[in-house]
């Protein structure tokens, strides 16, 4: 190991960054968040991620209309226990 190492080039902030994503500070309800922290420990995923596939499930349902496609999918979904 070196007895001195330059820093001077050095820069702040992640290691690696993630190309995205953007960081930001929301406010949560705590029983939400809470909820979302104990299903990430249940399934192995972080919090975090499930969050973001909540958000990213609600919106790809409000603007997805119905298509034939669509309809025929649930159809079958609905039909398919009977």
């Amino acid at each position: 190991m070196k007895r001195e190492y330059d820093f001077s080039k050095g820069r702040r902030g992640a290691v690696l960054s993630e190309s995205g994503k953007t960081r930001i500070t929301i406010y949560i309800d705590n029983d939400i968040l809470k909820e979302f922290r104990e299903r990430g420990d249940e399934t192995g995923n972080g919090y975090q991620t499930l969050i973001n596939q909540a958000l990213r499930e609600y919106l790809g349902k409000v603007s997805q209309a119905v298509d034939e496609e669509i309809l025929r999918r649930v159809i079958r979904e609905e039909l398919n226990p009977v």
